[in-house]
């Protein structure tokens, strides 16, 4: 896996627990599929405010409702937060 990969996969995971969604658990009860998290970290490979979304993840107290409003994922994240 490259650099870039493991960074975003990362933020992907960090941003799920942020917002109190386990995606271990969402893919278990049939919310999501492995390949949906794959999409979602190909997809937060794209996203130009990296560095951004870590520091808004390290101020984060607590479980937040939402992602920044730049987050590529945030549809993905509201929907299984439920």
């Amino acid at each position: 896996m490259n650099k870039t990969f493991r960074r975003h996969a990362a933020l992907v995971d960090h941003m799920a627990e942020t917002l109190g969604v386990d995606l271990e658990e969402q893919v278990f009860r049939g919310n999501i599929g492995i390949n949906d998290i794959g999409d979602a970290v190909l997809n937060c490979t794209g996203c130009t405010q990296a560095d951004d979304c870590d520091h808004w993840l390290a101020k984060q107290k607590g479980v937040s409702e939402r992602t920044p409003a730049y987050c590529r994922n945030s549809e993905m994240f509201v929907a299984l937060k439920g």
